[in-house]
């Protein structure tokens, strides 16, 4: 039976197409046949997670585990099948995915009111021409370039 006991990452990098969850020593640990087996970073040290797919990308990945001379070698695509190696990893990248997607849709909703705020004034302008009221049209024009 396998396990995780332990799942923390030593750093978090971020990308602008991913993010790397980046494992040393005394970071992850797992439960194997009741024996528990520490991270060594012999081949991979990281996970990559694509940040528009959510996505694992190096899934064919090996990582080593050791307890005293013992050594077990778990593919990251086996690791992924475990509910709480799943639990684990989203927990740590969530607040890098949702923070990231928050701050597009507020600049995102920004972008947008400002583009109605333009498509208003030039309609407003359409109105001050079509009643020839110059004192309103020059009121509007000015702020219309002003933004």
């Amino acid at each position: 039976m396998l396990s995780v006991k332990m799942l923390k990452p030593y750093y978090i990098k971020e990308e602008d197409e991913c993010l790397r969850v980046v494992l040393a020593y005394q970071y992850f640990s797992l439960l194997l046949d009741n024996k528990v087996y520490q991270f060594v970073p012999l081949e991979s040290r990281e996970i990559r997670v694509n940040r528009d797919t959510q996505k694992v990308e190096n899934q064919d990945d090996i990582f080593v585990f050791q307890r005293g001379k013992e050594y077990s070698r778990v593919a990251l695509a086996d690791l992924l099948k475990l509910n709480d190696f799943l639990t684990n990893l989203n927990a740590i990248i969530d607040p890098y995915i949702n923070n990231d997607r928050t701050l597009i849709k507020e600049a995102d909703v920004d972008e947008v009111i400002a583009q109605l705020e333009k498509e208003n004034l030039k309609r407003l302008i359409d109105e001050a021409l079509e009643k020839n009221d110059q004192e309103q049209f020059i009121t509007l024009t000015n702020q219309l370039n002003a933004l």
